[in-house]
């Protein structure tokens, strides 16, 4: 998890007392969108940080309609906030709303909230387009003294923002995700292991890797978490990992014996000769 400035830690610990009386009470009378557009307007000041009158807008026209906010940060578009009332059900329609108003305008995020539940997507530029659910949160839910409660809210704030928290939230996530585990322990690295654990076990036991990986994939392992398509894009961003990995490596090794060389060469060229009496 981001680590949280104290300063900016205690602003969004005080924000969310101040603000959750005020959701609860919107929500128990009601409140129609564009009076929940209001609140959340001032939450984006108050709790994570944006600047009401340069940096938080109304004014994104998108094909002849209107995205209800969006933070934008020198003339750029970071995210795009589609906004129910308070009391509405964030339905799927909501969504695919937020993400196609994203695509028109090239963000990678999107927000749809009703200001107690926000849900954060980061939308994937693929044919077709597709999004992913990265984040979410109840705001009636959190505690201001809980660390963690405030390290969630932290990933939307302007300086989380400008740290790519989100981004990283995003990483940590694919990495701990079932497919990406999943991807890993069939990998030919993880299945030596495994291999070599269970000859120690069982030393006159032959067993060759393709055996380890049938009895993992199909006694062990969900199928979706295999063969899916994510399950295939994990594999192919560990194998990317590995690759990197395997030819930097090799480039330090090549480099290494020159290095010595050169340092041997240096250390020859400043050694004093005594001189003969």
């Amino acid at each position: 998890m981001a680590q949280v400035p104290s300063k900016v830690a205690a602003r969004i610990s005080a924000a969310l007392k101040r603000f959750q009386p005020i959701i609860a009470s919107a929500k128990s009378r009601d409140a129609n969108e564009s009076d929940t557009v209001i609140i959340i307007t001032d939450m984006l000041n108050e709790v994570f940080g944006y600047d009401k009158y340069s940096e938080i807008t109304s004014e994104c026209a998108i094909r002849g309609t209107w995205c209800d906010l969006a933070i934008k940060i020198d003339g750029k578009f970071e995210y795009l906030i589609e906004v129910k009332a308070i009391g509405s059900e964030l339905k799927d329609a909501y969504t695919k709303q937020a993400i196609d108003y994203s695509v028109n305008k090239g963000t990678d995020w999107v927000i749809l909230t009703n200001g107690e539940f926000w849900r954060i997507y980061r939308v994937i530029f693929s044919k077709p387009i597709d999004s992913e659910l990265i984040l979410e949160i109840n705001f009636l839910e959190l505690n201001p003294k809980k660390s963690g409660d405030i390290e969630l809210l932290y990933n939307l704030t302007r300086e989380g923002l400008m740290k790519k928290a989100l981004g990283d939230f995003h990483t940590q996530q694919q990495a701990l995700s079932r497919f990406f585990m999943g991807a890993l322990v069939v990998s030919n690295p993880v299945l030596e292991v495994i291999r070599r654990e269970l000859r120690r076990i069982s030393p006159d036991v032959k067993i060759d890797i393709e055996q380890i990986k049938s009895v993992l994939v199909n006694d062990v392992l969900k199928r979706e978490v295999v063969e899916s398509e994510k399950a295939e894009e994990a594999r192919k961003k560990i194998n990317r990992a590995t690759g990197k990995f395997l030819r930097a490596r090799e480039a330090k090794q090549s480099t290494e014996p020159k290095k010595q060389l050169e340092e041997t060469e240096a250390k020859a060229d400043h050694e004093e000769i005594e001189p003969e009496i």
